[in-house]
Parts: structure tokens; sequence; C-alpha cells
């Protein structure tokens, strides 16, 4: 049988077992559009309203799936606006395959019209960037891409596609499937060691993060924590792989880091991290361990090798899947009991907070909604000093996902939430917004009014980028600038883009509001007033600027 390379890609996608693909069209693919003509119900393109919303949305779904999310963009411009997907998706360790329209091959190296050396572009923010310029070996090059994208240390691929490649007819046959690759599993005396080095602690703690758990891996390591009294802390934005109603659970060491975290941190002697790059957020700066040898004993675990060292050199390394390294796990016993116990009572004593000022007063809305949302819920967020009610103020349990970008990539919370309903059309799916964050990809709100997959969508709206403002209040105090935001109407927006929408004046009418918002079948949108002074649940803007004027009163 003969196909052109536009079909024979889309064939091979279908055998690897792709469902959805995130896109917005280009000419450079046609014939992959034409030959998705015919996968309706088996391989769906969900039409996205900007590339870069497309991304965030393949890079959210292979987060939630631990698929590769798929997304297709034309050259130039397409894929300089998906750029921000695949750096969002590489930090994230996130599983995605971003496939581009290219020039001809005759075209090439003459600077044709959008044409784009993706090797050279994609090539330090993903984990290959690739072209296929000869159609027989497309089946070849997908296949090494999909395996790139999922072993290891997850992350993106770029595959170019020459718009002439794709036309050329091949007699190549597709690929017939993809056989999962097995989690590389610890050696015995490896374990036996991380055991005699835990059994010598005082202070043990357990560091976890990244992607590719299963659920029977996270339930061991979970036994294993627990059984053996030990604190757990979650790297940044990774609390959801951990049950937060554990006994052993302690907290995020993320942005906005709680005092508790960084002093178990700290004052722990032995340091277990599973699965954990090390990123900027999760050492505060790379100031809780030292660089490169840490004060504490430390024991890294990861699938990739190129993770172990990278920054710190550990005390033991393993070369090791997540889930196949916890079901090794033997329990071990110290006499901790009291640091776990502090460490958890200060996990619960963190969610008090005073109340807020302004309208809407989120430490209340975030105890409803911590009470309310089922099990199962799905929260995602962009960036933004309002993570912290969505990152901060929930407890995941073991059903519940947190799709938020360790890239700090504003807008990244409105598509997530779009491909968590593709993925999963019966869940809930919350999406925690500000102002700023909302409208860097609200028009996406058409690709979830298209699609059907609308989620509830809550706007923390205080007119201003928070973030940037309480920088600027500390270190520039009382000089505002570029950080004030005229907003439309976000309830005329949503309508105009089918959903339901209330602005809510009140905390007293959340309750309510989130109610019909939770009934409506077009998803909602509900544009909170939240005062600019309730930037921080323990600090308000004012007390923010008074403190850095009294500080240059001092130091003048």
């Amino acid at each position: 049988m003969t196909r052109n390379g536009g079909h024979l890609l889309v064939d091979c996608l279908l055998a690897l077992g792709a469902t959805k693909a995130f896109g917005v069209p280009g000419e450079s693919y046609l014939a992959v559009l034409d030959a998705l003509h015919d996968t309706i119900g088996k391989l769906d393109y969900v039409l996205c309203r900007n590339e870069g919303g497309a991304a965030f949305m393949a890079s959210a779904y292979g987060k939630l799936t631990g698929s590769p999310g798929i997304c297709f963009v034309t050259r130039g411009p397409g894929a300089c606006n998906a750029s921000i997907g695949i750096h969002t998706a590489m930090q994230d360790s996130s599983p995605l395959i971003l496939f581009v329209g290219q020039v001809g091959t005759n075209m090439k190296g003459r600077e044709a019209f959008q044409e784009i050396d993706y090797r050279a572009l994609f090539g330090t923010v993903a984990k290959w960037a690739v072209e296929i310029d000869d159609v027989d070996r497309l089946p070849e090059i997908v296949a090494r891409a999909w395996s790139t994208a999922l072993t290891g240390r997850p992350g993106p691929v770029v595959v170019a596609l020459p718009e002439d490649m794709l036309t050329t007819v091949t007699s190549a046959a597709p690929l017939s499937g993809f056989a999962k690759t097995s989690e590389a599993a610890p050696a015995t005396d490896a374990i036996a060691s991380v055991g005699a080095l835990l059994a010598s602690a005082e202070r043990p703690l357990l560091l976890i993060g990244g992607t590719s758990w299963t659920d029977q891996g996270r339930f061991a390591l979970q036994s294993f924590a627990e059984r053996s009294d030990i604190p757990v802390v979650a790297a940044f934005r990774y609390q959801d792989q951990f049950d937060n109603h554990s006994s052993s659970f302690a907290g995020e060491a993320g942005v906005g880091m709680a005092p508790h975290v960084k002093k178990l941190i700290l004052e722990s002697d032995i340091i277990l991290a599973v699965n954990v790059r090390f990123g900027e957020m999760t050492t505060d700066g790379y100031s809780l361990l030292n660089v490169p040898r840490p004060r504490q004993k430390l024991v890294h675990v990861h699938p990739s090798d190129r993770e172990i060292g990278k920054i710190y050199v550990p005390d033991i390394g393993i070369h090791a899947g997540p889930n196949a390294f916890a079901g090794a796990l033997q329990v071990v016993n110290g006499k901790w009991s009291e640091w776990r116990a502090k460490a958890r009572l200060a996990y619960e004593q963190a969610f008090e907070a005073p109340e807020q000022p302004g309208p809407v007063d989120m430490v209340k809305v975030s105890a409803w909604l911590r009470q309310r949302l089922p099990a199962d819920v799905v929260l995602t967020n962009g960036a933004g000093n309002f993570t912290v009610w969505p990152n901060k103020f929930f407890k995941f349990g073991p059903a519940a996902r947190l799709l938020a970008p360790q890239s700090g990539a504003m807008g990244y919370g409105l598509p997530a939430a779009i491909a968590a309903k593709v993925a999963c059309p019966g869940r809930t799916v919350v999406c925690f917004a500000g102002d700023g964050d909302f409208q860097m990809n609200c028009q996406e709100l058409g690709t979830a009014m298209q699609v059907g997959a609308q989620p509830i969508v809550l706007i923390l709206n205080n007119g201003i980028y928070g973030t940037i403002r309480a920088h600027q209040e500390r270190d520039y105090p009382a000089r505002v600038s570029g950080t004030t935001i005229n907003n439309p109407d976000f309830v005329n927006l949503a309508r105009a883009y089918g959903f339901h929408a209330e602005r809510v004046e009140a905390t007293k009418d959340f309750a309510a509001a989130f109610e019909r918002a939770l009934a409506s079948p077009t998803g909602a949108v509900l544009d909170l007033a939240v005062s600019p002074e309730a930037l921080t649940p323990r600090q308000t803007l004012s007390q923010m600027r008074d403190a850095a004027l009294a500080s240059q009163k001092v130091k003048s």
C-alpha cells in the first residue's frame, strides 16, 4: 500500500496510541490535516486559537496522562509561538511531541518564507530536535521521538516536517505498535545502602517530585514514608504526587516556600530525593543545599543518569525509575517520630491565615473549596501571586491532580484546564487565573467552546500584575510603573464564548456562584473581586511598601 508522508505520519501516531492532537492549522502541513480528516473519533484534532495555547495544552495533556501530548503548528511564526510550551514541558518533565511544518527541502538554507532552523531554535529547550527529509524514514524517526519523549526524564521533542516530504508518496509501512519500556530498577546493594544510611539519621527527609509516577508507585512510597515515620516534602508544584492527607506529608518546596519547609530542609541530616531535578524554586535559589556538596547527606534517585550529580554531588546516586525504586524500599526505624510530627503540625498550621482585605477573601474561599471539591478534581494555574491559593491552600488527595508550570509561565492555566477536560471530560476541572494571567490566553475559551471541553475558571481580579507589583514595592516602594491593568468586562467576554459567567463581589456570594458554575453544562467563568492589598496571605501591599520605605529611611 502506498500513501503520502502526511497519511503515513498519522497512521504511525494511531499505532502508537495517540488519540488527541492540539494545533493551529498551516499550509505547511496540509497533507497531515488531510489525513486527520479520516480519524475523527480515533485521533481528534483540537483546533486552538494560538500556537502557544496549543503547546500548553499538549504539555498539560502529557503531564496528566503520561502519554506524549501531540501538537501541530506551522513553520516560522507558528513554531515561535509554540516555543513557550516546549520550554514549559522541558521544565515540567512533561512528554510532548511538537510537529512543525517546514519549507520544502529544495528551499532550505535560503531564508525562504517563514524558514527557521528548528534544530538551532529548539536545541537548548527540547530533549531532541530533528527534521525528517526522507519520507521512508518517517516511521523510524517518529518511533524514536515517542520513545525520547517518554523515557529517562520525560520531555518535549520537536519534529520538523518539510512540506514536500509530507506530499511524497511512499510504500514504507507505518508502525505496528510500541512496546512500553520497563523502568530501570535499583540494584539490591543500592537499596541496602540507602537503608543503612537512613537508619543512621536523626532528622531524615523524603523529597519527591517529577512525572512518570504510577498509582502503585505512589502508594508504595507513601507506605514506606508512613511506616518509617519520615516527613515528606514535594518539589515545586508536584504536591499532587503524594497524598496531602497523609500524616507524613509536610508541604511543598516551591516559590513562596513556607518557613517550616525551609527549616525542614536546612535542619535535615539525610535527604532522600526521588525523581527530583533540583530546580531553583525547590532549593530556594540553591541556598538550602550547598553547591556542589550539600551539608546534608544526599541520596538522589532519578530515571535519567544526567540528572544525578548535575548540581549536587550525592552520597548515593541511584539510576532508577521512581516506581521501581519505591517498590523496592524497605522500612527503616529510627528515633525521629517527634521530627515528623512537628513537620506535620507545621504543615497543618500553615493553612491558618488572617482575614484578607477586600471584597472576596481567598482564605475563606479556599477553605470552602477544600471541603466542596470532588476527590478527583484537577486544579490548574498559570503564574502570579494568586497561585498561592491552589498551591498552598489546597490538600491534594491521591486522586486529585495539579497542572501548574515549573517554568512560571503566565497563561498556562486556561489551556491546561481545557486539555484536562479533553482528556477527562467527566472530571471537575478548576482553573485559577489572575486577571493578567488570564488575558495571556483568554482566546482559548473559543477552543473550549468548540470542542466542548469547558472548565470552571476563577479569575482573581485585582487590576494589577501582582507578582511584579510586590517586587516593585519591595525594591522601589511607592514608585508604581507598568503594573496597573485596565481590564475588560470578563463576564461579557466569557458569555460571548458561550460560558456561564458571573461577577462575585463578596465572599458570602462565592459558594452559591460556584454551585451554579458546577451545574453549568457549558463551563463557567467567575470574576472574583479581589483587593490588590491581598497580594499575599500574611502581608498586605501597603505593609510591603511601608516596610521598604522604613528600610530605605534607616539606610539613609
